[in-house]
């Protein structure tokens, strides 16, 4: 393949993966948008594999290295979970960090084609950021996976001078970049690199486990952000212009989604990476100097609950982390299409933090088949609730906290929540009276016109739905 027809391909690809983002950017067009960044990238690879600068001899490694990365995405496809999608989603971008890595590495041993003056200067800017992005991109990522998998536990890690050791690994990075650059010889440079990579790597690992599980889903975007920004750096190192305009539409728009989660939190950025709050699910409730709640929890069973629910003209349901977890999501369709047929208004309204990471309640749904013009976003029903018969809360926690509104001393104080509790009655599945993912009480489940439904919510809205149809 001419180098002028890789250009012409990189173009076409190019404007793919921005129709894709286009299309991902609604559930009904996500299909559609799916499609075109498959499409794009098959040509991407194509234009790359064939071009002018792949020489026959790389052919044998290159098929390797697809058939191995392909088999590996295949069984990942077929043995990873919907529930899963968080953790997979932070491994993934955990490997774009390493390939960062091995690429500034490579290039810089590389002696192929020597450079000089500035030009060497700018090659060599370009593999140390390039690096450093990549080494926190990987650690930062790899403990996310970990703490969204619960292999390492979701309190925060804060260590004493943590904001002094983040400046003093800062301006150590700078002073072994002017190294690097002043360096004569590979082997003179290689060891300001290293140190700068080890440097990285635990600024990645002391970052992430410094912030709570409350702020999870800002860490995924996030991440998502910095494999983009280190995908563009690896462009750069390697002149390949598809590379940095796919970097940074990954990068730009993971930043863009930070922003929107720490909006949907009532967080400052800044704060989240300095270290968020946040402790374990299921831990005991944090007293701190919050209101403790006022009144009695009132039980009810599955069966009270779906004579609730025959009762009710309008209802909205709220889906958490407790639904992925249960994997009731196909449950709560079968419960949301009888209601329909019945003439119930039913809707579901999805909080931008719902669930380990943006997005994740609407995948599930979509998996279980549930109508896209039913599934709203806050913004769009909490207006609503007053108007509605039963709002049903399955598994979620902070997310519903009115203390986010009357309690200014409540950790979460600010945060916009679904005003779940105006409604006529809600009803919350939960499997205890443990706090949610930010360690808050929930004053939510005392009010009197809540119900409790305990137990596993797969179990229950199983019940739920058979006594719907008895």
């Amino acid at each position: 393949m001419s180098g002028n027809l890789a250009t012409v391909s990189y173009i076409g690809a190019t404007i793919l993966f921005i129709l894709s983002l286009g299309g991902l950017s609604n559930p009904e067009t996500s299909r559609r948008g799916n499609l075109f960044g498959m499409i794009g990238m098959t040509i991407a690879v194509l234009a790359t594999v064939f071009g002018p600068r792949v020489t026959a001899a790389g052919y044998p490694w290159i098929i390797g290295a697809m058939v191995v990365g392909g088999a590996v995405g295949l069984y990942a496809a077929r043995v990873v979970k919907m529930t899963q999608m968080p953790e997979l989603v932070a491994l993934m971008h955990s490997l774009v960090g390493l390939a960062a890595c091995l690429v500034g590495f490579a290039s810089y041993i590389d002696t192929s084609a020597p450079l000089a003056g500035a030009e060497k200067t700018i090659h060599e800017l370009e593999i140390y950021i390039g690096i450093l992005i990549g080494a926190i991109t990987f650690s930062g990522s790899l403990i996310a996976f970990g703490k969204l998998s619960a292999k390492i536990g979701g309190s925060p890690m804060l260590l004493p001078g943590r904001h002094w050791m983040n400046l003093a690994g800062l301006l150590l990075v700078i002073w072994f970049g002017g190294e690097f650059i002043r360096a004569h010889s590979i082997s003179e440079g290689m060891t300001p690199l290293i140190v700068m990579t080890v440097i990285a790597l635990l600024f990645g690992i002391h970052m992430v486990m410094a912030i709570g599980g409350a702020d999870m889903p800002v860490v995924v975007s996030m991440l998502n952000s910095y494999s983009g920004w280190a995908a563009a750096a690896t462009g750069f190192m390697l002149s390949n212009d598809l590379l940095i305009v796919v970097g940074a539409l990954v990068g730009s728009s993971g930043a863009i989604l930070s922003y929107i989660m720490c909006r949907a939190m009532n967080r400052n950025f800044i704060s989240v990476i300095a270290g968020g709050f946040g402790t374990g699910g299921g831990t005991p409730a944090a007293k701190g100097d919050a209101a403790a709640p006022v009144g009695e929890v009132v039980p009810i069973s599955a069966t009270e609950t779906a004579e609730l629910l025959k009762d009710a003209k309008s209802v909205i349901i709220v889906p958490g982390y407790g639904m992925a977890v249960a994997q009731a999501q196909h449950t709560v369709y079968e419960i949301t299409k009888h209601l329909r047929e019945k003439g119930v208004n039913i809707r579901f309204g999805i909080h931008p933090v719902a669930g380990r990471m943006p997005g994740h309640m609407n995948v599930l749904l979509a998996e279980a088949k549930v109508p896209y013009d039913i599934v709203m976003e806050m913004d769009e029903l909490n207006d609503d609730f007053p108007g509605t018969d039963v709002a049903m809360v399955i598994g979620a926690n902070d997310i519903v906290n009115p203390a986010a509104q009357d309690d200014p001393t409540s950790p979460i104080a600010g945060m916009p929540v679904l005003e779940v509790w105006k409604a006529k009655t809600s009803i919350v599945m939960k499997r205890s009276m443990a706090s949610g993912y930010a360690g808050v009480d929930n004053p939510l489940f005392y009010k009197e016109n809540n119900r409790m439904l305990f137990g596993d919510a797969k179990k229950m809205l199983d019940e739920v739905l058979v006594a719907l149809k008895s």
